[in-house]
């Protein structure tokens, strides 16, 4: 069986397989650790294995790589790329930077990593507004979602500019969808990722992470949910929860970049140790500062 050939090999080569509450659910099941962008980042800078095996998209598995430098990290995609990190480069934040030097870097860790070296600080869903209020007397910049921006932007009042980036699974909700899935399911609470518009924020029940949402709908004393983020995380949630019920917010929210990693694609990468993450030294030098600041404020 495919799953005990991947629980073999990761024994062997002294592995440990890391995946993101998007992926399907089969690869969450197969991997030791299932978490968020933060919570994964924690992971991947505090293992004592000597490989990484990330099923996620590109710029995570950067990431492990700049947090543990010293260990083998693998892609079992090559092409699992992520659209909103494509929305901002190094030459476009190097000729903001000259133009505004005063203005302090925010980077949402859904970036790549030379784009991380030209940061002040990094961020994830679940620590942005903690990390951002700790600039909040500053002029920041905030990369490159302005929907994650404008939300913490508006609710702390900052002087924060905005890159017109954005996630196209969460900026293609709109209120139309809210309504329909309010009528749709009246007794239900709407918990949303910040990813989404301002407006589709604004009339949920709750906003958070992935695995803020996951721990929201864990804990409420309400039995149905309506979820605006990849469907990704309704495996964990009813896996969690088998007496709670979760409607998606929309059925268009898939993430197919998230979806191309399959369990062949995990043993694959283990036994043959390909799209293995390699960074320039001293970009990830750079990086890593960005990120451990980042570690540092949460």
């Amino acid at each position: 069986m495919l799953t005990e050939k991947i629980k073999a090999l990761k024994i062997e080569k002294d592995a440990v397989i890391l995946a993101h509450y998007y992926q399907t659910g089969d690869v969450q099941d197969i991997a030791d650790y299932v978490g968020d962008s933060l919570e994964l980042s924690r992971i991947a800078a505090a293992t004592d294995k000597k490989m990484i095996v990330f099923c996620g998209v590109n710029f995570m598995a950067e990431t492990a790589k700049i947090l543990s430098p010293d260990k083998k990290v693998l892609l079992p995609v090559e092409k699992a790329g992520c659209p909103m990190a494509m929305m901002i480069n190094k030459k476009r934040l190097e000729d903001y930077r000259r133009a505004n030097p005063e203005r302090i870097v925010v980077c949402y860790v859904n970036s790549y990593a030379e784009v991380k070296a030209l940061s002040d600080v990094c961020v994830t869903s679940s620590n942005a507004e903690k990390i951002v209020k700790h600039f909040r007397d500053k002029k920041m910049l905030y990369i490159p979602d302005k929907n994650l921006g404008s939300y913490v932007k508006k609710k702390y009042n900052l002087d924060m500019e905005l890159w017109p980036g954005y996630c196209h699974v969460h900026n293609n909700l709109n209120l139309a969808d809210v309504e329909k899935a309010r009528e749709e399911h009246p007794d239900a609470l709407f918990l949303v990722h910040p990813e989404a518009p301002l407006a589709v924020i604004e009339q949920a029940d709750f906003v958070g992470s992935t695995k803020g949402i996951i721990e929201y709908a864990s804990a409420s004393d309400k039995k149905r949910f309506i979820i605006g983020t990849e469907q990704g995380i309704l495996h964990p949630l009813k896996k969690n929860n088998p007496d709670k019920e979760f409607f998606p917010l929309s059925t268009r929210m898939t993430c197919y970049n998230m979806k191309y990693t399959t369990l062949e694609d995990v043993y694959n990468a283990l036994l043959n140790e390909t799209h293995e993450i390699t960074i320039d030294p001293e970009i990830q030098k750079a990086a890593k500062k960005s990120l451990d600041l980042m570690l540092e404020l949460s």
